[in-house]
């Protein structure tokens, strides 16, 4: 596997080029291919939608048909599919019958690996490409490419969601998290907003530690250095909701948050964020403690029309609505 690791950029300028394709000859003109009968798309006589195939994709996909018919085992049925996925990288069938066919004749993994990533290369988002690359690690029970395979596509595109899954099952299935808090906060300061960097450190957090109390106080400083960086910063306010989710008092008594919320209100934020988070901690102390209502309450009211005509007027429904709602809860 070390081999397919050492490839570094997803696009390897050092590939062999030549000015002109080879010239393609269709399935049905191969000599070797002429005792099978090709099997033509039946879309039944009136189509809703009659999509114009190429010559060349028809062709390929008629005899892939007829092979999966005869479920034919062979080389040349394993040529056949590299064609079909060079014209449709999507198609799932074509990917389970190739895993089919590599199983039966004992195909090399580490080969179908490379094929794989050349695929990924072009197609990145591609569902079916990233699950056939999950299962062909699942058989040669080696992931020493994967973590630094999703490191390369991450950065071209923080926010890939197909990579992000199959790096979190690498992790997971391997136990390789040694080292995945240092990435996350890599990929942190290069983009303090990184919501999947964000949504990342929480999954680490929570395969491995867990919330103890120590680890609570390091994850919410972790995530309050942040947000005292960029006030704004959503995800990082998010992360901090979702930390607190595990302290018992909730969002209310924690000293670094308490010491968050002081350090905002003297330098007068007016982050939307800090705001709709009082707003919360006020519900959260109305629901646990009646005697709190009549104070908080007007509080809480005040903040929310701050927000839908001055900070956030862009979501003044939503702000007057959950107006309406706390005062229908602790109004009596």
């Amino acid at each position: 596997m070390a081999g397919e690791d050492s490839k570094e950029p997803l696009s390897d300028s050092s590939d062999e080029c030549s000015d002109q394709e080879p010239t393609w000859i269709y399935y049905r003109d191969r000599p070797e291919w002429s005792d099978v009968v090709p099997v033509e798309l039946n879309e039944g006589p009136f189509p809703v939608v009659s999509i114009a195939y190429s010559e060349r994709f028809k062709d390929i996909f008629n005899y892939f048909r007829a092979i999966v018919l005869k479920n034919e085992i062979s080389e040349r049925a394993f040529e056949l599919t590299s064609d079909a996925l060079e014209l449709n990288p999507a198609n799932y069938t074509v990917w389970q019958y190739r895993r089919t066919v590599l199983k039966g004749l004992e195909k090399s993994i580490q080969k179908e690996l490379t094929f794989v990533r050349r695929i990924i290369e072009d197609h990145p988002k591609n569902y079916q490409v990233w699950h056939h690359r999950r299962v062909l690690v699942e058989w040669s029970g080696d992931p020493s490419s994967e973590l630094r395979l999703t490191e390369i596509v991450l950065a071209q595109d923080a926010k890939n969601y197909h990579a992000w899954q199959h790096r979190q099952w690498v992790l997971d299935t391997f136990k390789l998290f040694d080292h995945e808090l240092e990435f996350v906060e890599r990929l942190l300061e290069d983009d303090i907003r990184n919501n999947s960097a964000w949504n990342q450190r929480y999954f680490v957090v929570k395969q491995t530690s867990g919330f103890s109390e120590d680890i609570i106080s390091r994850e919410l400083t972790f995530s309050v250095n942040s947000i005292k960086k960029v006030c704004n910063n959503e995800s990082a306010w998010n992360y901090s909701r979702g930390i607190l989710a595990h302290y018992p008092s909730g969002l209310n008594g924690h000293p670094v948050v308490e010491e968050l919320c002081q350090f905002l209100d003297d330098n007068k934020s007016e982050s939307p964020y800090y705001f709709a988070f009082l707003v919360d901690r006020m519900e959260e102390l109305m629901q646990s403690d009646a005697s709190k209502r009549q104070v908080l309450l007007p509080k809480a009211d005040e903040i929310l029309q701050v927000l839908a005509t001055k900070v956030d007027p862009i979501r003044r429904e939503y702000w007057l609505f959950l107006s309406r709602y706390l005062n229908s809860q602790f109004a009596n």
